[in-house]
């Protein structure tokens, strides 16, 4: 029990303890910016530091060591992401109208830097774990982009639910690029192949016994649910309500103006949301990431 529980109980806890930080940390006041993006930066050196000194550990220590740093290396994209440091070319609301490849485009420019600098980012993990026989980082990491990829781009065709209480006010004007409607033809595309690799890899877990594995499979269970939060209304603030209670930070949140949002066919204005953002895999993994043993 003790060889799935505890990841699992981890990887819970990373996941639930992480979101509720950044979401803290973002809603400061902005006078307290710098000492955030500072707090970052130092985390995520720490993070690459710990990469380097356990990519060779494939035992219970560097596997948990190596999943956490990635986690903190994502958090601290998250955290420029969402204060509105680093999100793209186009930093207002999608123009009124827009439709097929030009909406696209503007979907894309609105969120080019946050892209680009999550996969420095990732770059960076693999240079930190270059040569090293523990590859957790990377795969943890890999879950944590491919999913967010598949949640925005269902977020932007369509959803039935968008979850936007989580959105800051710096970056609220992203909630016009995404669109409720009843359903697109991506999403249960997502689903099914999400659910294909968490079958394969919650096997495989069984079968080794390896802890890896296990935080692995259950990082893209989460990933599953969250993507099934976007048909199944629920009150997701409710999870994380201590991290809100710094607020939204004295900026004033970023004007959205209704003439300008481009609802799509299903939806009115005042029905856009946002999201938060979430995390999925490839159907296998490499046996390097560590079996904890």
């Amino acid at each position: 029990m003790a060889t799935f529980g505890i990841p699992i109980l981890f990887a819970l806890f990373v996941w639930w303890f992480s979101t509720g930080i950044v979401l803290y940390v973002v809603g400061l006041p902005r006078w307290t910016l710098r000492w955030t993006v500072g707090g970052a930066g130092l985390l995520l050196a720490a993070a690459l530091w710990t990469l380097v000194a356990t990519r060779n550990d494939l035992g219970a220590f560097g596997t948990y060591a190596a999943f956490t740093s990635a986690i903190v290396a994502w958090g601290f994209v998250e955290v420029l992401f969402l204060t509105g440091l680093v999100t793209g070319t186009r930093r207002s609301a999608c123009p009124a109208g827009a439709a097929g490849w030009q909406r696209v485009v503007f979907a894309i420019e609105a969120i080019l830097y946050h892209e680009l600098l999550l996969l420095a980012v990732g770059g960076l993990i693999g240079l930190a774990t270059w040569g090293g026989d523990n590859r957790m980082a990377v795969w943890t990491y890999a879950v944590l982009w491919i999913m967010r990829l598949s949640a925005k781009l269902n977020l932007f065709l369509g959803v039935p639910v968008l979850n936007d209480g989580l959105l800051p006010a710096a970056v609220d004007y992203l909630k016009t690029y995404f669109r409720r409607r009843s359903a697109n033809l991506l999403f249960p595309v997502s689903v099914a192949a999400t659910t294909a690799a968490l079958v394969i890899l919650s096997r495989d877990a069984v079968i080794d016994g390896s802890i890896g594995l296990t935080l692995i499979a259950t990082l893209l269970a989460l990933a599953l649910l969250e993507h099934l939060f976007m048909v199944v209304p629920l009150p997701l603030e409710a999870a994380w309500g201590w991290g809100m209670k710094s607020g939204a930070g004295d900026a004033p949140p970023a004007r959205v103006d209704l003439a300008t949002r481009n609802p799509g066919p299903e939806s009115g204005p005042d029905r856009l949301r946002a999201h938060r953002g979430t995390r999925p895999l490839m159907s296998s993994l490499p046996r390097q990431i560590g079996d904890g043993s």
